[in-house]
């Protein structure tokens, strides 16, 4: 038996009514952009930017030059420091390249770029994208797209008013693993779904943990109020924050639910064509003041859509250990889930798939399926795709027009784990909660003096 799709997997237009809330077709497309223009031809190789060139900012650096020239880069740590690439680094394989420490120095003087890579912490995405965006320049961004709910809706708008060629850096919704997922889903094998999982064993980094007393003063290599930001003020404490740890500071980071959310949370957003969440509930221990929980559960309920068994459905996110329940996902009870994976249970069957190990699929029962030969898909260039939109060759598939909407509801989950036990009853069109004023306070941060940020 094969299982086939006439095409690959891509986003419809329908998934572009998350971001909107409702708003009607020709409102919502009044907001998008009809073409994305190619500032060069097709013949032509962009020049490019990059923010951030230590640990992932080396790997997206590097893989954006396999398709464009590096013309300069950014970093707040001169010298190697304790991550892969870093400033020494990049001026060694890109020694053409102008250098600087301060982003916002070199998107005033480089008045040609094609497009900028953003590789920074968290915090720091939406103010340096949304800085290039009304500058018409195309933008690669590491996911999640950004730190709060308001600024994932602003940077949205933003590229489709701005028109160029944007990617959130989810690179695995171009791999063969999801690719494959997202079309057995849609071809209807599973029959309509009836509610769906994902999960991760993050954290691998400090959570639920009070401020350390003890402060330092920072090597000399690094530009600590650089790497602040728009954050508010605070000292440098060694092995705290920088490097890494700071993806468990709300300040900072959005726990282990942002940073794997837009990964694994994004097939089924896309395999389901899914809308903003109309409710979210957190289950974790009391919250702390500063630092995302150890370990949660985050229920969301979306509107039904034409590929779920009800009106309703429930996706769930589960991190720091917790695990789907296999008796309530029809699975054998002596089934070994992947570390990090997502599920969709549907009314004939259950398909489970590992997250970034390029392996494919299982599907559930075994014996019903044993034998199948079902279409598998390509791994897509996520880098590759985002440069050749910028040459105005095709169109980049995780976009902020899709990647905005997906995004914001991560950070749905985000705000909830600040408020365990209390469900939300969420508004998009209105962009507040119907009954928490409190969790209002949570969708927007207010940057710190000096760095504002026009539209933010």
């Amino acid at each position: 038996m094969t299982v086939e799709l006439d095409k690959t997997p891509d986003m419809s237009t329908s998934t572009r009514r998350t971001f909107f809330g409702g708003l009607s077709t020709a409102a919502a497309a009044s907001l998008l952009p009809s073409g994305l223009p190619a500032k060069r031809s097709p013949n032509e190789v962009p020049d490019l930017a990059a923010v951030g060139v230590g640990g992932k900012g080396w790997v997206d650096t590097n893989g954006a030059a396999r398709h464009g020239n590096i013309v300069a880069f950014c970093d707040i740590e001169q010298g190697e420091g304790r991550r892969r690439g870093g400033f020494a680094s990049a001026a060694e394989k890109w020694p053409r390249a102008r250098r600087y420490t301060d982003w916002r120095v070199m998107l005033e003087k480089e008045k040609n770029l094609d497009g900028v890579t953003v590789s920074t912490p968290d915090h720091m995405h939406a103010p340096v994208t949304m800085t290039a965006l009304q500058q018409g320049i195309g933008c690669y961004t590491q996911k999640p797209l950004t730190r709060t709910v308001h600024e994932s809706r602003q940077v949205t708008a933003a590229a489709a008013k701005a028109g160029v060629a944007t990617q959130m850096g989810n690179q695995h919704h171009n791999g063969t693993s999801y690719r494959t997922l997202v079309h057995l889903v849609q071809k209807g094998l599973l029959g309509k779904i009836k509610h769906a999982h994902a999960w991760s064993n993050r954290p691998i980094w400090p959570q639920g943990v009070a401020r350390p007393a003890a402060t330092a003063a920072p090597p000399e290599s690094l530009s600590w109020d650089l790497w602040l930001g728009v954050a508010p003020k605070r000292p440098f404490a060694p092995g705290v924050y920088h490097p890494f740890k700071w993806r468990g500071w709300y300040d900072f980071g959005t726990g282990a639910l942002g940073d794997m959310g837009c990964h694994i949370l994004d097939p089924i957003y896309w395999a389901l064509e899914l809308t903003a969440p109309t409710t979210i509930l957190c289950d974790a221990a009391p919250a702390m003041k500063e630092t995302f929980p150890r370990a949660e559960r985050i229920h969301y309920n979306f509107p039904g859509t034409a590929r779920t068994a009800g009106r309703t459905i429930q996706v769930t996110w589960h991190d720091g250990g917790n695990l789907p329940d296999l008796a309530e996902c029809d699975l054998p009870l002596d089934t070994k889930l992947p570390p990090n994976g997502c599920m969709f249970v549907g009314e004939r069957a259950v398909v489970v798939c590992p997250h970034g190990s390029g392996k494919l699929p299982s599907l559930y029962p075994e014996k019903e399926f044993k034998g199948l030969d079902f279409r598998v898909f390509p791994t897509i260039d996520h880098y590759g795709q985002w440069v050749q939109a910028l040459k105005g060759e095709g169109k980049p598939t995780s976009g902020f027009d899709y990647a905005g909407p997906l995004c914001e509801t991560v950070l749905l989950g985000c705000v909830a784990s600040r408020l365990p036990g209390v469900g939300l009853s969420w508004d998009p069109r209105s962009l507040c909660f119907k009954n928490n004023k409190a969790a209002d306070g949570f969708l927007h941060q207010e940057y710190r003096k000096g760095w504002e940020v026009e539209g933010i």
